[in-house]
């Protein structure tokens, strides 16, 4: 079997089990309990903070550990905007993007609902970017209910299509606004270099990079005002109160660092086998068609429409053939309705539920293993026309 679904998830990696075990059974302790056993648990915390603040180029007070990627953007959206409420209650307005992921939309249209926040979506092209001059022109809008903006949320690179963002113009603009910017990065985390973003906030989610499922971290800067979503024994410094999975921090700022090196490593080639692929497919496949950017995206995900075929026939056909990919966000599988990412980078309807998405590991295929994943790809389509 050739498992090419690691946007939806990754293996656990042997390294990070090896890491974690301390912390599951003899450093068992609760970090906040001051004696030698929690003492030393907190003391493991901390080295975790610590390590998963360099990968994100911020301080390890920064660091808030959450259960994973949709509560680390909840916190931040909600967290960041209900702050910036309390401070000024003129400002009540949410810059996003239409192709989000589900728990940043379902965020803002919370606070919509909830709080009378003005919401305001920005357009993307072809390929998913957005522009940055769209980002100037929402930000000196004084159309919205008399509102200023308080938050720009983006993600850095889309997980349908693999689309890379320029953030360093989308945070620049905000930041010439006096604006803070959000940045969903819980696709690009370990693929690209998050150190030097400077964005306001950051999500990360560990069961992408190799982690159990049930780990991830935000980190926001301290001059950012943040309204806790979960209260009670104020940990993590009084921003997301719970009991901390020390295991699992430990997880993923190993992971962070597993990744890191593996980037330096093997990016540049794990990038040429995807553009190897992609040529292959398009060449081959008679109606495929490559959704988000061709020259800026992951370096290993590959996304495709099949013109007049089921994508969900395609997936079950290549599953036959031992090859497992998705249609995808694995957040939205089972929903007959066709993509919202696809239907906002204005690919009709029929064509978007066609679609079929390759995301492969961090370690380079074999030479020949493009050529032939895209020849089963083609005889799978081909089988179910």
């Amino acid at each position: 079997m050739l498992y090419l679904d690691h946007a939806a998830t990754s293996p656990v990696r042997p390294e990070v089990l090896a890491a974690m075990q301390p912390y599951l059974t003899g450093v068992y302790g609760n970090p906040s309990s001051h004696h030698t056993v929690g003492e030393a648990a907190a003391e493991a915390l901390e080295w975790a903070r610590t390590r998963v603040a360099a990968s994100l180029g911020m301080r390890a007070g920064d660091v808030i550990f959450t259960s994973g990627g949709t509560e680390s953007n909840n916190l931040a959206v909600k967290g960041i905007m209900l702050g910036a409420l309390q401070v000024d209650s003129a400002r009540r307005h949410v810059i996003t993007t239409p192709i989000e992921h589900e728990s940043i939309l379902e965020s803002v249209d919370y606070l919509r609902r909830l709080h009378g926040v003005h919401v305001t979506k920005l357009p993307v092209d072809a390929c998913g970017v957005v522009a940055a001059g769209d980002l100037v022109a929402a930000l000196e809008r004084r159309d919205t209910a008399s509102s200023s903006p308080a938050l720009v949320s983006f993600s850095h690179a889309n997980n349908e299509v693999g689309t890379v963002q320029d953030a360093a113009a989308l945070i620049a603009a905000a930041r010439a606004h006096r604006v803070p910017v959000h940045v969903d990065a819980v696709q690009s985390a370990g693929w690209l270099d998050l150190r030097e973003l400077g964005a306001d906030a950051i999500s990360i989610a560990g069961h992408k990079l190799g982690t159990p499922k049930g780990i991830g971290a935000l980190g926001v800067r301290s001059r950012v005002p943040v309204e806790p979503l979960l209260h009670g024994g104020g940990q993590e410094r009084g921003r997301r109160s719970g009991t901390e999975n020390v295991a699992g921090a430990v997880a993923l700022a190993t992971a962070l660092d597993l990744a890191e090196a593996e980037r330096q490593q093997y990016a540049d080639a794990i990038a040429a086998a995807t553009q190897e692929f992609i040529g292959t497919v398009l060449a081959t496949v008679p109606g495929a068609a490559l959704t988000g950017s061709p020259d800026h995206r992951l370096p290993n995900l590959a996304s495709f429409t099949f013109a007049a075929v089921s994508g969900e026939a395609v997936l079950l056909e290549l599953e036959r053939r031992g090859v497992i990919s998705s249609s995808g966000s694995a957040c939205a599988a089972g929903s007959d309705e066709p993509s919202p990412v696809l239907l906002a980078l204005g690919v009709p309807a029929a064509t978007a539920q066609t679609a079929v998405r390759f995301t492969f590991g961090r370690t380079p295929l074999p030479a020949e293993s493009p050529a032939q994943l895209a020849s089963l790809v083609a005889a799978s389509v081909t089988a179910v026309a």
